[in-house]
């Protein structure tokens, strides 16, 4: 304390030199902060801390006396008296602060500051957050306290260190009865159209009103990528900036200009067709183009050596490429002549990506091939062992090593999984990368944090009474299912590991999650639909705290049903299970420690996808169902049948008794369209009251009563179904957009495929409407759907 009494005295010594003009200028940010709302209370370890020097609020930002702050941490502070600099330290990690600046020198860089270090009551006064998070301390908002809570970042996790202590890892894991994760089937190898992962409501939405901005109207005047989260957009196969088209199409990404519209032309092809790369989503914003995809290189793998066995020499059979996910950036200043400026590389599959600003983010899986492991442990330089490429440092592969890759105790799995981020606006700053020993299935992230979510099967012993354990050598054995979540702090490029969690259950999709007011919450399914017992089917949502320890919970819900959808909404959510009629539960989540059950609406048929059209109104998409007796049955039991696709509104005004206010069908069995398996194929606008998607519509053409329930229909059309829709009318059809030609319809049986005129999307640039497929972009007038011009993107 006596070093820290004479550097307060030495630091004051120090400002009494600076230029009137510098100090007049702290002693003003001084006098403008005592105007606040008053001390904001800050928690850590547990208790509430105190201060000589109270924390001060300034322009939103809460400043801390750095002397007091830096004890509390252990956090040592040092002054130059050479430069003038003083220098907090801890380990490993360095900041160094200048009075009246707003940028810092930080170990890893640059750090500007969201405010500039000031003196006041003979305290350097320093930002909380920019200060904390330097030295691996996140701040987050704890809503129930009402207070910002200090939480150590989770850089304390046990490091892998070495290929030997991976492999006795993941043998543990097994003893312990932890199966294989599920290795992200749902996600890994899908089509752009369909490969997506999660977001919902940004923390700083406090309301449902905020959560519920609607992601299509922007100042500009065109549309966006129908997203979840404001302000973290998800990359898609098609994206505009208002004046061009940006497409992936098949191997290609095809730059067409659109405005005006009766003028389209393409104006540049990228070309991937050496299959170098598929690519397969892309980012568009006024200064960049970002294209993803899968690569099978061919680059060269060293292989562990041949091995005798039985006299012979025998060679292990390995593939001889290696397959990453790539993110190209181009110019975009010249449309006609794209120059790409950077490329990144991660092992493994693509699992889902973001942008921020700036700030991109990849999230990739890579698997581990357990008999090289196992075989070859003492080799730390494995195929097993992940790399990555950013040609911002170099053009070759870095390899990440062992003492670089964490785990999560108690949650290991043969896979990693890859986080890397860049910050597009600093060229020369490398990519960073973390990788962890587990697995990603679906990804939710608003713009502080990043979530990862993968299904964990465990193996789990049932109990047995004594005479079937007498009359049996085998106990038996069931699954459990888990979802495991891990947590990552965003910040400009940087991701760092904060915590993990776990919650029974399996979950649909990104949006069974969300973060709302320093909390996250996540919707899941455990048990099976076809059992009858105690281990049937339940639905349940979890409300996890800043640490991702459980803070409340919801479960039982709709026993013997699935949830289908889920859609959370500031201090609500709603859920909508199904099996045989659709239940959407109102759900209410503003005590975090006990959410319950408002009301429920129970109908015929279900909603794959929810979206919100106000704050108590909700559009559902899915698909009507039928209830018939099944033939074969002589009990008389029944099954729902579904039908087509159905548009519903429901009114949630009366959160005890929802109602359903309009319904449209469409078309009959065999109905479907991308947007009920891909959220971002769903154009809409509320303020134009502009409601579109792409539809595959079959229809039945048996005469009346011959057709039955579980009967498909057949193929009448393909293209954008275009709705006018509001409170008072509902859904009216205004048109139908194909670009299908005649000979195309002629030429269609009872079914249809997806061809180069399948249209995928549909957007808005002012009064203009266009439809996009792989061969066409055409073009509409937005309020009669008259045509105006079409382009031909194919042969």
């Amino acid at each position: 304390m006596k070093k820290m009494a004479l550097l307060g005295g030495l630091i004051l010594a120090v400002f009494a030199l600076f230029t009137t003009g510098s100090l007049a200028g702290s002693n003003d940010a001084a006098a403008k902060v005592t105007t606040g709302t008053g001390p904001i209370p800050i928690e850590f370890a547990g208790k509430q801390l105190t201060f000589t020097t109270v924390p001060q609020n300034m322009d939103n930002h809460l400043m801390v006396p750095l002397r007091e702050m830096s004890d509390m941490l252990g956090i040592q502070v040092q002054w130059n008296e050479q430069t003038g600099e003083i220098a907090s330290k801890k380990d490993g990690r360095s900041l160094i602060w200048n009075l009246g600046q707003a940028e810092a020198q930080s170990s890893i860089g640059k750090l500007s500051l969201a405010e500039a270090p000031y003196l006041a009551d003979e305290s350097l006064m320093v930002p909380l957050r920019n200060f904390s998070e330097a030295f691996g301390f996140i701040v987050h908002w704890d809503e129930s306290r009402k207070a910002l809570v200090l939480q150590k970042e989770e850089s304390n996790l046990p490091i892998v260190g070495s290929a030997a202590k991976l492999s006795a890892l993941l043998e543990e894991s097994q003893i312990n009865g932890n199966m294989q994760y599920s290795m992200n089937n749902r996600n890994v190898m899908k089509s752009a159209g369909a490969a997506s992962t999660g977001a919902v409501p940004a923390t700083a939405q406090s309301s449902a009103a905020a959560a519920i901005e609607s992601k299509a109207d922007t100042s500009s005047g065109y549309s966006t990528t129908n997203v979840q989260v404001a302000g973290v957009d998800e990359a898609d196969i098609v994206k505009t900036d208002g004046s061009y088209i940006y497409q992936v199409n098949r191997d290609k990404v095809i730059v067409s200009q659109a405005v005006p519209a009766d003028k389209m032309k393409i104006v540049s092809t990228l070309s991937f067709s050496d299959g170098a790369m598929q690519p397969t989503e892309l980012y568009v914003d006024s200064k960049y183009l970002i294209v993803i995809g899968n690569t099978a290189g061919n680059r060269a793998i060293s292989f562990p050596a041949a091995k005798p066995m039985d006299s012979k020499m025998i060679m292990p059979i390995r593939p001889n490429f290696k397959t990453t996910v790539k993110a190209i950036i181009y110019d975009l200043t010249d449309k006609a002549n794209l120059k790409k400026l950077r490329e990144v590389e991660l092992d493994g599959y693509y699992v889902s990506s973001r942008k921020i600003n700036d700030s991109l983010y990849v999230i990739a899986n890579k698997g581990i091939d357990m008999q090289i492991l196992k075989e070859n442990s003492a080799d730390d330089n494995l195929l097993t062992a992940p790399s990555y490429r950013d040609t911002a440092t170099s053009d070759g592969y870095t390899p990440l090593p062992y003492d670089r890759i964490r785990y999560f105790p108690g949650t290991v799995a043969p896979n990693f999984v890859l986080v890397g981020g860049l910050n597009l606006s600093e060229a020369n700053k490398p990519m960073q990368v973390s990788s962890y020993v587990g697995a990603g299935d679906n990804i939710y992230a608003n713009e502080d944090h990043l979530y990862v979510a993968v299904t964990q099967y465990k193996q789990v012993t049932q109990p047995m009474n004594d005479v079937a354990a007498a009359n049996s050598k085998m106990m038996p054995q069931s699954v459990e299912t888990n979802t495991l979540i891990y947590k990552f702090a965003l910040d400009q490029g940087a991701v760092r590991s904060i915590a993990s969690g776990t919650v029974p259950g399996t979950i649909i999709g990104q949006f069974a999650m969300d973060e709302h007011a320093g909390y996250f919450r996540i919707a899941t399914t455990n048990g099976n639909i076809f059992r009858t017992d105690e281990q049937t089917s339940k639905n349940n949502v979890y409300v996890l705290d800043g640490t991702m320890n459980r803070s409340g919970q919801l479960e039982g819900l709709a026993p013997g049903e699935r949830i289908y959808s889920i859609r959370f909404m500031g201090d609500r959510a709603y859920m909508v299970t199904f099996k045989k009629v659709d239940p959407l539960f109102v759900i209410d989540l503003k005590d975090p420690k006990a959410p319950v059950v408002l009301g429920k609406l129970k109908i015929p048929g279900y909603s794959d996808y929810l979206h919100p059209y106000d704050e108590n109104h909700i559009i559902g998409f899915g698909k009507d169902a039928v209830e018939a007796a099944n033939e074969w049955d002589p009990k008389g039991s029944t099954t729902a049948f579904y039908q087509g696709m159905k548009i519903a509104m429901f009114d949630v005004s009366d959160v005890t008794h929802p109602i359903e206010m309009f319904k449209e069908s469409i078309g009959v069995r065999g109905t479907d369209s991308e947007l009920l398996h891909n959220h971002k194929a769903l154009l809409f606008s509320k303020e134009k009251g502009l409601l579109a998607f792409p539809v595959t519509v079959m229809e039945n053409k048996a005469a009346a009563g011959a057709s039955r329930v579980m009967d498909y229909g057949q193929f009448t059309f393909q293209g954008l179904y275009v709705y006018h829709v509001d409170l008072t009318k509902g859904f009216q059809l205004q048109g139908k957009i194909t670009h299908l030609s005649q000979a195309d319809l002629d030429k269609a049986g009872s079914g249809w495929y997806q061809g180069d005129f399948n249209v995928q999307r549909g957007m808005y640039i002012d009064n203009v409407l266009y439809s996009v497929s792989s061969g066409m972009i055409k073009a509409n007038e937005l309020g009669s759907l008259k045509e105006l011009s079409l382009l031909k993107l194919t042969p």
